[in-house]
């Protein structure tokens, strides 16, 4: 068995089986925390938990226009990566056989010249989000093994996938087999980390949202 069949079969089957579990551990511990009615009464401006729960998620993606002024790097950085991210992963063509042949599920690929955009625009994206947290005084405090351990996870796989799709510098195999070992590292370490945020973070806003609008408070 070749290091290349070994990322495409145990590795792979073992990096999905580790992230779904977790996932569901930590799923599992959310709905287990206590769970405490609340007893007060609804806000006058009170608003249905639904509507208040879809605010929350759609408002809460946007950056406040009176935070902009002090924050308009990071979060020019932080949209730039993530939605760079979403091109790569929904529109790379070779990411989307991937869930044809596990789903059957298919769509249109982008042009591999916008998904090279994306993946560049990606990388010095996650660049300068570490040369950010080792700079800035207060995030460099705030920043630990979790947060550069998590940016280096999503690094490596942006970076390999540059060089696969260029066919550059090393033989396609070699680039394939780092490439996808690299994501299968990521998924392991997702469900442990702040990685999880893909997960968490939607469904903490609509939680959120929904107790806000119960009580009027919606912003």
């Amino acid at each position: 068995m070749t290091l290349l069949d070994f990322a495409r079969g145990p590795a792979l089957y073992a990096a999905t089986l580790i992230m779904v579990c977790g996932l569901v551990w930590r799923l599992t511990g959310v709905a287990l925390l206590p769970f405490r009615r609340d007893l007060a009464a609804s806000g006058p401006n009170a608003k249905g938990r639904v509507s208040g729960a879809l605010w929350q998620v759609v408002s809460r993606s946007f950056p406040r226009r009176s935070f902009l002024g002090r924050t308009m790097v990071t979060v020019t950085i932080g949209y730039a990566m993530h939605i760079g991210l979403a091109v790569i992963l929904l529109g790379g063509a070779p990411h989307i056989l991937l869930v044809t042949q596990a789903t059957g599920l298919d769509w249109p690929a982008l042009p591999k010249g916008i998904v090279a955009i994306a993946s560049g625009v990606t990388l010095v994206s996650l660049l300068l989000v570490i040369l950010r947290r080792l700079t800035h005084p207060v995030l460099r405090l705030l920043s630990n093994v979790d947060d550069y351990l998590s940016i280096l996870l999503t690094l490596i796989p942006v970076l390999t996938g540059i060089l696969l799709a260029e066919e550059t510098l090393l033989p396609y195999e070699t680039l394939l087999t780092w490439h996808i070992l690299s994501v299968e590292a990521l998924m392991i370490w997702l469900p442990f980390g702040k990685l999880a945020h893909v997960v968490f973070v939607f469904a903490g806003r609509a939680a959120l949202g929904a107790r806000q609008a119960r009580k009027g408070a919606l912003q």
